[in-house]
């Protein structure tokens, strides 16, 4: 995925924005237009063998939140998409309130909502 990981501080250290440019790997676009982001989860200091030639170690660990696909994203990956927060205010939430007042978030987005994005070229 293009663009670069970002974060705000949180009270728990566990999630984070980032910029969603793509999806299973095609340019896409969200309705109304502006940026928006995919719901990141951050583990640091995660032990567990991931390699058996390197033993056990200490990893930090990020993923994408995700939930049932919308009628776009289903055409292309149809077990799950990402979950998307379009609105300013599901940004900030997403980053600083409390789990209860976040769940609500994994959804998808509307049908319709997203748009694939011709690559120039």
């Amino acid at each position: 995925m293009p663009g670069r990981w970002i974060a705000r501080p949180n009270p728990d250290r566990s999630r984070c924005n980032t910029p969603a440019c793509q999806i299973s790997g095609r340019p896409c676009s969200s309705a109304p237009a502006g940026p928006a982001f995919f719901a990141g989860i951050e583990t640091r200091g995660w032990r567990s063998v991931r390699k058996v030639k390197d033993g056990q170690t200490s990893d930090d660990l990020f993923a994408f939140l995700t939930c049932p696909p919308n009628a776009e994203v289903a055409d292309v990956h149809p077990m799950a998409m990402p979950v998307i927060l379009i609105a300013p205010s599901e940004w900030d939430a997403w980053l600083t309130a409390p789990w209860a007042s976040v769940r609500a978030l994994q959804r998808p987005l509307p049908d319709g909502t997203l748009g694939l994005v011709e690559v120039p070229g």
